[in-house]
């Protein structure tokens, strides 16, 4: 009877643990396939809220990739200017614009900047992220400590991979570019 009582904890342990982890993981469709992020709600509480909550009413769906730099990272996520069914949308700003959210503050770890991460993008004022972020395709440890990490991509990163690349003689800016059909929870 004991080992069954036991088992019974076990069973509803883990699903209990597993519905939690749910909660965290995002889908970004893009045009090659389906990638999955898992947020880092206890290193980014704010980030993650922000992400979550601009996802959700799908403020990321049809927003580009404005600056892609092949072996550094896929840039996107300004709403404002670079959503491509939007009447503002305009390549030529996109990069300048966030959402009509408030700026967050820095919420810096010691997460590594690797392959997959996704971090938010800023100005020079470490509390200006807002809606954009990027996804690195390599490691780039000269940007640890000074951006803040928000997740990381846990399946799909080849299609992170195949992100129409821009012009390196221009910061990256692309021409024609990919985006995010829709940012979702899982």
């Amino acid at each position: 009877m004991n080992k069954i009582i036991f088992k019974v904890i076990i069973l509803f342990v883990l699903t209990i643990n597993n519905s939690f982890g749910e909660e965290n993981i995002m889908i970004l469709k893009l045009k090659d396939g389906d990638v999955k992020i898992e947020l880092f709600a206890d290193t980014a509480p704010n980030h993650v809220k922000r992400i979550k909550e601009l996802a959700t009413n799908g403020d990321y769906d049809n927003v580009v990739f404005h600056r892609v730099i092949d072996g550094f990272m896929a840039q996107t996520g300004d709403v404002k200017f670079g959503n491509s069914s939007n009447d503002n949308f305009d390549l030529n700003r996109a990069g300048m614009g966030g959402s009509n959210l408030p700026d967050l503050k820095q919420e810096f770890s010691n997460l590594p900047h690797d392959r997959g991460t996704l971090s938010m993008a800023r100005s020079q004022d470490p509390n200006s992220a807002n809606s954009q972020f990027f996804i690195c395709f390599k490691p780039a440890p000269f940007l640890d400590r000074q951006y803040t990490v928000f997740g990381k991509v846990i399946e799909g990163m080849e299609f992170v991979d195949k992100i129409k690349r821009g012009d390196e003689n221009n910061n990256g800016s692309v021409e024609n570019p990919d985006k995010i059909i829709s940012f979702k929870p899982l």
